[in-house]
Order: C-alpha cells, then sequence, then structure tokens
C-alpha cells in the first residue's frame, strides 16, 4: 500500500530527523545526526542562492509480511521515501529516467535534499534535474521514517542486512511505486554498499551504477574493529537493558565519538580544533547537538546489519557499467589497502576513481559533496547507454 504527501523542499531539508540532515563535513558522511559546522552551512545558504529543483513528494510504502533472512519476519515492514520528478516510459513500457539514491548508515533520504548535493545534481539544467529524472530518495528499513527498533519493537525489532535493506528497496520500486527500469543506482557509504549489491542481486535492472565511499569486500580489518567498538559499547552497557531502556544508554556517548572520529579527515579536524581548547568545544558542541537525536538501539542494528555485506564473490556477475568513486582521506575506506583497485577488475564495465585529498575533500564525508565529483558523473551518464531523456 502506498501513502503520499508532498512536502516543501526547504523543510525536508532542515527540519527533518534525518540522522545526518544538518552537517557539512565529517560525521555528516556516515550519518550522524547534526554537524558541528552547522552555523558555517547556514552561512553558505544566505550568501549563495538557492537551486532551483522540484519539491519532493513523500510517502510510505507497506509491505505485508516481510520475510527476513534472519528467519524472523515483521506483519507489516514500512519504507518512507521521497520522490522528485515524474517517470518516463518508453514505447515498451519501460520507465528510462528513475534514479535511486541511497544514504549511508544512520542516516535518510532527506540528507540529500541539501546544498552541496541537491543544489549542485537536481537544479534546472544540472546533470540529475529533477524535472528531467524520476529521483527516488528511500529511507533503508531501521532508519528515518522506515520502520525501525525505536517505534516500538526496541531489540525485538527483527534482525537485518543489507541484503534484507536492497530487497525492500526492490519492493518499493516495483510493487509500491511501479518502476521495472533504473537509469542510475548511486549510493553513498552504506548505500555505496548496497549499490554494489543492487548490481548483483538484480543486475539487469539499471544501466549505470556509482558506489561511493565503499570497497567491494566484506566489512573486515579496521572497518570491522570501529563498527564492533560501538557494537559492544551498547550491548555491554548494563544501562542497555537488553534493549528495553527507558533513557539513552552511556555507551551511545562512545558510539558517537568513534562515528565522529571516523567521519573526517585529520586535516579538516585539526582546522576544527586548532588547540587543546578549540578540539574538546568541537567535539563536546557536536556530541550535545547528535546525542538528542540518536537512539541506541537504532545504532545498534545499523551497524549490524553491515554484517552480512560481501559482493566479492559476484563482482563478474555485475553487467551494468559501474564507476566506484573513494577518496584518498578517508578513514574508513583508505586507499593504501589496494582493494579497490584490484576487485574493480573483476566487474567487466567497471572503472574505479580514488580522488586525491585536496582543499574541498572531507574525508569519508566527501562523497555527500557533489560538487567534488560530480563531474565523472557526468561521464558515467554519457557512457552508460543511449540517451533516453
Amino acid at each position: 500500500m502506498l501513502v503520499k504527501t508532498i512536502s516543501s523542499r526547504w523543510s525536508r531539508s532542515f527540519t527533518g530527523k534525518s540522522t545526518k540532515s544538518k552537517q557539512f563535513s565529517g560525521p555528516q558522511q556516515v550519518g550522524l545526526c547534526l554537524s558541528v559546522l552547522l552555523l558555517f552551512i547556514f552561512a553558505l545558504l544566505d550568501s549563495a542562492p538557492a537551486a532551483d529543483y522540484l519539491a519532493p513528494e513523500s510517502g510510505d510504502f507497506f509491505i505485508r509480511d516481510f520475510n527476513f533472512r534472519s528467519g524472523e519476519s515483521l506483519t507489516e515492514l514500512k519504507i518512507h521515501y521521497r520522490t522528485l520528478g515524474t517517470p518516463r516510459r518508453d514505447d515498451k513500457g519501460f520507465v528510462r529516467n528513475a534514479v535511486l539514491i541511497l544514504h549511508g548508515t544512520t542516516g535518510n533520504g532527506s540528507n540529500f535534499l541539501r546544498p552541496e548535493f541537491a543544489g549542485e545534481l537536481f537544479g534546472k539544467g544540472q546533470l540529475l534535474d529533477a524535472s528531467r529524472y524520476y529521483l527516488i530518495l528511500p529511507d533503508g528499513i531501521g532508519h528515518g521514517q522506515s520502520s525501525k527498533p525505536s517505534d516500538q519493537l526496541h531489540a525485538h525489532f527483527p534482525r537485518f542486512g543489507y541484503r534484507d535493506m536492497v530487497e525492500a528497496q526492490y519492493r518499493l520500486l516495483t510493487e509500491g511505486l511501479k518502476v521495472n527500469h533504473l537509469r542510475l543506482v548511486i549510493g553513498t557509504s552504506m548505500g555505496g554498499m548496497h549499490t554494489w549489491l543492487w548490481g548483483e542481486v538484480h543486475a539487469d535492472f539499471m544501466d549505470a551504477l556509482m558506489p561511493l565511499a565503499s570497497l567491494p569486500t566484506q566489512i573486515s580489518g579496521r572497518n570491522r574493529t570501529w563498527r564492533r567498538m560501538i557494537i559492544d559499547s551498547i550491548r555491554t552497557d548494563p544501562e542497555w537493558l537488553n534493549g528495553d531502556y527507558q533513557t539513552q544508554p552511556h555507551g551511545l556517548r562512545f558510539a558517537a565519538q568513534v562515528l565522529y572520529f571516523m567521519g573526517s579527515n585529520p586535516l579538516q579536524r585539526q582546522k576544527e580544533g586548532a588547540t587543546l581548547a578549540q578540539a574538546d568545544k568541537a567535539l563536546d558542541t557536536y556530541l550535545s547537538n547528535a546525542l538528542k537525536n540518536m537512539d541506541a538501539n537504532n545504532v545498534l542494528y545499523a551497524l549490524e546489519a553491515s554484517s552480512d555485506y560481501d559482493p566479492g564473490p559476484g563482482l563478474e556477475t555485475i553487467q551494468a557499467r559501474l564507476l566506484a568513486i573513494n577518496f584518498a582521506d578517508d578513514l574508513i575506506n583508505p586507499p593504501e589497502l589496494g582493494i579497490l583497485e584490484r576487485e574493480i577488475k573483476r566487474v567487466k564495465r567497471g572503472k574505479a576513481i580514488v580522488m586525491p585529498a585536496s582543499a574541498q575533500t572531507r574525508g569519508h564525508g566527501t562523497h555527500t559533496l557533489a560538487g567534488v565529483w560530480k563531474q565523472h558523473l557526468a561521464k558515467l551518464l554519457k557512457q552508460s547507454g543511449r540517451a533516453y531523456l
């Protein structure tokens, strides 16, 4: 069942409950709530004209008796979404202008309705012009306004993984929105990992794939370590009470600190905190804002969901043209591992770019700064099939 509402672009951009909605650097990109640079963003908005793109339409799609890979099920799974634009079909009935845009860990689809993303891509004449494309921005399971542990079930919510999240996205498209083809799948961080899985699980469903700030391999090494640190900080906290806490356990504060640490690059952190006092103030300000909107069970489930991620065995099955973009100053997916460069060779029509660190990059979070990488998106759109629009 589909329920839709029309919402203002501005209200979705700045008043939603997105865990990344007000971030510009660092923790914005790993899905926490508010950035320590909020005032800087508002200053940018005051000095720059608003992008001219269509207001999003919001809705909820309800999936009856959704079965998870864990063997658990929900009688009704809600997937919240936003769309911009209108689907266009060819003479065979295939939608040719749909673009699926997937958010990062603990984020939601409204994270993309900001100047540094939508303002660079969705406006008139821009690469993903909302008057030409049908843009679909879902909230993943456990995130945003979709069904999640904090709604009611807490730690009794079914265990879900990335493949469950991709399946729910597919059903939203095909059953809810009646979309039978995608021009592009583009995802950031966790959404980037989902993009790799989309290319394997639904190989003939899209023309192009663009995973940002992700690696096509299972969660391991330091990437697994920091995730385990967060998971353990919540699960071993006596205040967690097996998920039935009345107030947020203190382990959530440590979780927020780890995400803050991993989300940016050392140069940016040094600029924000050039002295001991300034560094402490930046962290304290961030935590004060972020913890107002975080929930321990939601964070726990979001981090544990990555446990089933491993596109490695199926990379040869990807048919669509794929462009993976990572960033040299990304602490979560550091280029010295060489994983992306090695594994992209197994993707038939794949290409990988690691963008060098610069004054414009923000480590992992550069994935949401479209102005840094949009020239590569332009090439991908040009190379990935005939012009449908």
